[in-house]
C-alpha cells in the first residue's frame, strides 16, 4: 500500500458513502472544535461523566434517539430509517492515566484519581478523541443523507475500554436486549505507525485476548539490618517477575503468541524496613483460550511455589478482568473492504498483521453478531519515513508523546466508516 501523505490539510468535507454525494463542508469547524474539546478534557475509565454528556448532546443534535447511563456512562443513539439491516457503530470514550508531553496548543492539563486513589495526569493517548469525533461525523452524515440508506444505525459510545470493563457493563445493562440487535457491528482504531490517509484491515484474529491479574506476595516484615528475622516479599517478588517469563519461553509453544507483563509493583515505605507484602499488577495476552488459562495457572503455580520455598505466607492471585481476542468476521470483512477501497482509494487500503494489544470490542460478537474493526492511519508519512531512516522513533499508542494528525485522520476515518455503514445497507426506496 502506498503510504502517501494527504496533500495539504485534508478537509473533513471529504466524506461520502462509497465516494458518492456531498461532504461535510459545513461541519468541518464543528468537528475540529469537538476534537480539541475532547482532547483537552479527557476522563479516566468509568469516570466519563462530561465526555458521555457531550457525546449524548452531539447525537441528539443529529436527531438520534439517545439513551444515557447504559453500563454507568455508556451512551446509545438510534437512527431509524425504515426497514433494513441494523448496523452498530461503536466508539470508546475513556482516556489513560498519562501526563501529556506533546507540546500541542490544546494539550491536556487534566488531572484525575486512579483506582488506587492517586492523582494522575490524564490524556487521550490512544486516540479515543479521534474515535469519538469520527463517530459524530459519521452520525451527522447518516442523519443528513437518509435518502442514501435504509435500516437502523445503533451508535454506541462505550466507557472503560482501557480497563476492558465498559463493553461488559453495557451488555450487563441489556445492550442487545434494550436496543435493536445489530446484524453487523463496526469499529475503528487509531494506528500509531500508519500513515494518514491509509486504513488497514484483517480477516480473522486481529487483537489478542487480555487478562488482568493482581498478585499479592506476602512475607514477614522487620528491620532491614536483620533480614534473617524476616521473610522479604520484595526479594520474592523480584524472583517471581523473572520466573513468570519462563512460562512463555518454556511452557508455551513457540508457535503460539503469548505475553506476560508486570505493569505495576508496589511494596515498602522506607529504606530500612522490610515490608509485609508486595502488590503486583499483571497483564497476560494470547490468542488461544487454552494458552490464556495456562498463563493464569502458571502465574499462580510459580508464585505459590516460591512462597513455599521461602517459608512465606501463601500469596493471593486474583483475575480482575478479562476480554477475549478480537476476531473479525471473514464474510463481513469481504463485504466491507471493497467499500473502503472505493471510498479512500485501493492504494490506501492494506492488510494488517495481528497484534498483541487487546480490545473489548470483541464482546460485540455476542450472540453470533459479525464484527469488524479496522485500523486508521494517523501519522504524517514524512514522520514515518524519518523514523525508518534513523530519525526520532514514532511514539506508540499510550505514549505521553503520541498525537494523531487530527484533521486528516478524522477526515479519512469519517469517509471510511461512512462508506462501510452505508455499503451494508440498501438505498432508501422511493415513496
Amino acid at each position: 500500500m502506498r503510504r502517501g501523505l494527504i496533500a495539504g490539510a485534508l478537509l473533513l468535507s471529504a466524506v461520502a458513502a462509497r465516494g458518492e454525494g456531498p461532504g461535510l463542508d459545513a461541519h468541518r469547524d464543528e468537528l475540529l472544535k469537538l476534537y480539541t474539546d475532547l482532547h483537552r478534557a479527557p476522563e479516566l475509565s468509568m469516570q466519563e461523566v462530561k465526555t458521555s454528556a457531550r457525546i449524548a448532546e452531539e447525537l441528539k443534535k443529529v436527531g438520534a434517539k439517545v439513551t444515557t447511563g447504559v453500563g454507568k456512562h455508556g451512551v446509545v443513539g438510534v437512527l431509524e430509517n425504515g426497514p433494513g439491516p441494523v448496523v452498530l457503530v461503536r466508539t470508546d470514550m475513556d482516556a489513560l492515566p498519562v501526563t501529556e508531553e506533546t507540546g500541542l496548543p490544546y494539550a491536556s492539563r487534566a488531572k484525575g484519581t486512579d483506582p488506587q486513589g492517586r492523582e494522575v495526569g490524564v490524556m487521550h493517548a490512544c486516540g479515543h478523541d479521534v474515535h469519538m469525533t469520527t463517530f459524530v461525523g459519521v452520525a451527522t452524515w447518516l442523519a443528513e443523507h437518509k435518502d442514501r440508506w435504509a435500516g437502523t444505525v445503533v451508535l454506541v459510545a462505550q466507557p472503560a475500554e482501557e480497563r476492558i470493563q465498559g463493553a461488559r457493563a453495557m451488555f450487563e445493562d441489556g445492550l442487545y436486549d434494550r436496543f435493536p440487535k445489530p446484524d453487523y457491528a463496526l469499529a475503528l482504531h487509531c494506528r500509531a505507525d500508519g500513515a494518514v490517509g491509509d486504513v488497514y484491515y484483517r480477516s480473522g484474529p486481529m487483537l489478542a485476548n487480555s487478562t488482568s491479574v493482581d498478585v499479592i506476595v506476602r512475607g514477614r516484615g522487620g528491620h532491614g539490618s536483620m533480614p534473617d528475622k524476616t521473610i522479604d516479599p520484595i526479594a520474592l517478588a523480584a524472583l517471581a517477575i523473572l520466573d513468570f517469563q519462563t512460562i512463555v519461553s518454556r511452557e508455551v509453544s513457540p508457535l503460539d503468541p503469548a505475553v506476560v507483563t508486570v505493569g505495576s509493583i508496589h511494596g515498602g515505605l522506607k529504606h530500612n524496613i522490610i515490608p509485609d507484602e508486595v502488590k503486583m499488577e499483571l497483564t497476560l495476552r494470547s490468542y488461544k483460550e487454552a494458552v490464556r488459562l495456562h498463563l493464569v495457572e502458571g502465574v499462580e503455580r510459580r508464585v505459590k511455589a516460591l512462597a513455599a520455598a521461602h517459608r512465606a505466607p501463601e500469596p493471593t492471585v486474583k483475575v480482575i478482568e478479562y476480554t477475549p481476542e478480537t476476531s473479525n468476521d471473514p464474510a463481513l470483512v469481504a463485504r466491507v473492504v471493497p467499500f473502503l477501497r472505493e471510498a479512500v482509494g485501493a492504494e490506501h487500503v492494506g492488510e494488517a498483521e495481528p497484534v498483541m494489544g487487546a480490545e473489548d470490542f470483541a464482546l460485540f460478537a455476542r450472540d453470533g453478531v459479525p464484527i469488524m474493526m479496522f485500523w486508521l492511519g494517523t501519522v504524517p508519512a514524512d514522520r514515518i519515513e524519518q523514523a525508518r531512516n534513523g530519525g526520532p522513533p514514532l511514539p506508540s499508542l499510550h505514549s505521553n508523546k503520541y498525537h494523531p494528525e487530527a484533521e486528516g485522520s478524522i477526515a479519512v476515518g469519517v469517509k471510511a466508516m461512512t462508506a462501510a455503514v452505508a455499503g451494508l445497507m440498501p438505498p432508501k426506496a422511493n415513496p
